[in-house]
């Protein structure tokens, strides 16, 4: 009994981190809107605030029991988070959407490694080739065209770097930390950096440029985007291996292929096709050694 319910747990984690690429996918459209109208720091502030207030709401019967080392692991995943978001909004600034997708999205293949490093976790053979198997698969989704290196590329690079730590000490924390907690204190940290990086990188930006629509798309970034999806990553980690959540999250790819197909009129090439196949075989295959790990 105990056994079935370890798996229906694990695959409604799963399920969770999925939900949580769809949300992403989907929310490349708002931002490309969003930072038309804010700057970029500005609107990372409004929405880890947003997520931040949200979060207090919802859950102060927990944020009320925080204590130190809750704070003290939090905050660290809130650095993380922002370092990753800031190098990444800042990146595309100066490369293209696809390369910036792609880059960031290599967390997959640094996160086995550094969970071998921090966690002492060796990854299985497996879960090294599945990694790989992703990347070509998000390169076939993502690459086009110019393949030269700039600066832009090599912030995003730093981007998918912190990224990869935020997925590995996510699963580090989430063993003796209620991941809850941990979500509202790494949003208030990420927000508090945000407001103490924007006027110094950005200099005054006047609010009254926020009409009711673009109210909307700040809610949507900050109460879905944000909020309810780092929920789902953090509570879902907690039954998850890194390596296998790294992999699911990054369909992120696929789905913002999906909602351009849907919304923007793009046609699906064989290209893409053979992307998404890789992608989904990655899947299975980091899938399938784990449960073979599990029986032995």
């Amino acid at each position: 009994m105990n056994k079935q319910a370890g798996k229906g747990i694990k695959a409604l984690s799963a399920v969770g981190l999925v939900i949580t690429t769809i949300i992403w996918g989907s929310a490349f459209v708002v931002m490309k809107n969003s930072v038309e109208v804010i700057t970029p720091a500005y609107l990372l502030a409004l929405r880890f605030t947003i997520a931040s207030a949200a979060l207090v709401a919802v859950f102060w019967k927990r944020v009320r029991k925080i204590c130190k080392t809750d704070v003290m692991c939090g905050g660290l995943l809130g650095v993380f988070l922002f370092v990753s978001y800031f190098f990444q909004t800042y990146g595309l600034q100066y490369t293209t959407a696809s390369k910036n997708a792609f880059i960031t999205t290599l967390y997959v293949i640094l996160v086995p490694f550094l969970h071998w490093f921090y966690n002492k976790k060796r990854p299985s053979g497996n879960n090294v080739a599945a990694a790989v198997i992703a990347v070509l698969g998000l390169g076939l989704l993502s690459l086009e065209g110019n393949l030269s290196v700039n600066i832009g590329d090599v912030m995003t690079l730093i981007c998918g770097f912190f990224f990869a730590f935020h997925i590995v000490f996510i699963d580090r924390y989430t063993e003796d930390h209620d991941p809850i907690a941990l979500t509202v204190i790494q949003m208030v940290v990420a927000a508090m950096l945000s407001w103490a990086m924007a006027p110094l990188l950005e200099g005054f930006f006047d609010f009254r440029v926020i009409g009711s629509s673009m109210m909307i798309s700040l809610l949507y970034l900050g109460i879905f985007s944000t909020m309810l999806c780092f929920l789902l990553q953090n509570v879902g980690q907690k039954h998850l291996s890194p390596n296998t959540s790294s992999i699911i999250l990054s369909f992120e790819s696929v789905f913002g292929l999906v909602f351009s197909v849907i919304f923007l009129g793009e046609s699906v090439t064989l290209k893409l096709a053979a992307g998404c196949t890789l992608m989904f075989a990655s899947v299975i295959l980091s899938e399938y050694k784990r449960k073979s790990s599990a029986k032995s």
